[in-house]
């Protein structure tokens, strides 16, 4: 039996990818191992949304042949689509977006004829295919994440994934809810549903989100209904008032922000205001009650002076986010941003990061304070020891990680859980 080993980079639709590769292994015979042992394939998903992103994939592949001289190593997602092709001698089989659905009949393609190393990219800015992979289990024995939608219109200014997986295209919602369907049949409680920009799921098929999630709602099994991140401009009166009638549907919003300056968004090309994005919160808010309001912020974008930062950072402020996730601009070769004027130096991103970060504890911290003393519902996740007594771990309705002591097992059950103490949440 041939072994595997696989490793994620970056996203939570590429770990949705990953594992739906890993289960197409396992019924094809393969037996899979850690990364960190020998194996006879190494398949790297790779991401390229930063710089970093970049780096990591490459140190990857590299270690994935020290492991195994004699290894098949794969490179397979962004970072190869990026770079059409991974020009590098430790990479045997190169796998990009839209590809993945075919690794085994690669493998095999590769295994019968080894005179050619690589493999011609799909265009994937000229396809209109989505990619069908399935799940029936994952890592988390609780929690599912769903892939539902794959490409980007957007186009921001700092923005490769548009070029890397290519334009809108959504999954039939038939196979959502049949994947869902056989999750739900195998215990799982909660599903994710996530996508490279979620929100503009069923554009190209005359479909919606709101429709979606509706019919998800109604699948017996599953209890929780999480939504991966969205835009701004999704959030409607229609939309948060219909969400807010599904007692399944998690209060947890992750809304893609980037800045809160008005002339920076713009260059940015993100299609809001500031003032727009004040009032979707102000309508999460009117429908429900104390939500987890989180969002991703860049800081150090070309152009932004120390006035539009602190423009940025009071608005941050403002909206009291549970949490707010901070990045650093990162140039990345082929979008608008890297060719614009006034770059920021990277010891002033790190100090307005810093900023952002501290401000962002001191919000999450205060969200955390006003939840002791409330009974939330936990789905149980896994047994942790603290000093050799036995606590459960797993996350209230709004993503917050409480830990409790209970004498029985209780692992994937949702139970009521009395906060009695900043303590019992995890970090």
């Amino acid at each position: 039996m041939k072994k595997a080993a696989l490793h994620n980079l970056g996203c939570k639709v590429n770990a949705y990818e990953t594992e739906a590769m890993q289960e197409s292994l396992v019924r094809h015979g393969y037996e899979i191992v850690p990364f960190k042992e020998k194996a006879d394939v190494y398949i790297i998903n790779t991401c390229t949304v930063t710089n970093m992103a970049d780096r990591k994939s490459r140190q990857m592949l590299h270690r994935a042949r020290k492991k195994n001289p004699e290894a098949v190593v794969v490179a397979c997602g962004c970072y190869v689509q990026a770079k059409n092709g991974v020009q590098d001698e430790c990479v045997d089989i190169v796998v990009g977006n839209n590809q993945k659905k075919d690794l085994i009949e690669i493998l095999e393609a590769y295994e019968g004829c080894k005179k050619e190393r690589k493999r011609e990219l799909v265009d994937i800015n000229h396809t209109d295919e989505y990619e069908e992979l399935h799940l029936e289990q994952t890592k988390e024995h609780t929690r599912a994440y769903v892939k539902v939608q794959d490409g980007c219109n957007q186009f921001c200014t700092y923005c490769i994934i548009p070029y890397v997986r290519g334009r809108v295209r959504s999954r039939r919602r038939s196979s959502v809810l049949e994947e869902i369907q056989r999750l739900a049949d195998n215990g799982y409680k909660e599903v994710v549903l996530t996508g490279i920009h979620l929100s503009s799921y069923g554009m190209d098929t005359n479909d919606s989100l709101l429709n979606l999630i509706e019919a998800v709602h109604e699948i017996k099994g599953i209890q929780r209904i999480r939504l991966g991140s969205l835009e701004p401009r999704i959030i409607t009166e229609e939309f948060v008032k219909t969400l807010a009638t599904l007692p399944k549907l998690c209060p947890h919003f992750h809304l893609s922000l980037q800045s809160g300056c008005n002339d920076t968004l713009k260059r940015m090309n993100r299609r809001y205001t500031s003032e727009e994005y004040y009032e979707k919160c102000v309508l999460l808010r009117k429908y429900f009650t104390r939500p987890a309001l989180t969002t991703d912020v860049i800081v150090g974008f070309p152009g932004e002076t120390e006035k539009e930062f602190d423009q940025s950072k009071a608005f941050i402020d403002k909206v009291n986010f549970y949490e707010t996730h901070v990045f650093k601009y990162s140039k990345r070769e082929g979008t608008k941003a890297a060719s614009m004027e006034n770059q920021v130096p990277e010891d002033v991103k790190t100090l307005r990061s810093n900023e952002l970060l501290n401000l962002s504890r001191r919000k999450q911290e205060a969200y955390e304070e006003a939840l002791v003393g409330t009974v939330k519902e936990v789905l149980i996740e896994e047994e942790i020891l603290v000093e050799g007594e036995r606590y459960h771990t797993g996350h209230t309705r709004e993503y917050v990680k409480v830990g409790q002591k209970i004498a029985e097992n209780r692992i994937n059950e949702l139970v009521n859980v009395e906060i009695e103490s900043r303590l019992q949440i995890i970090h």
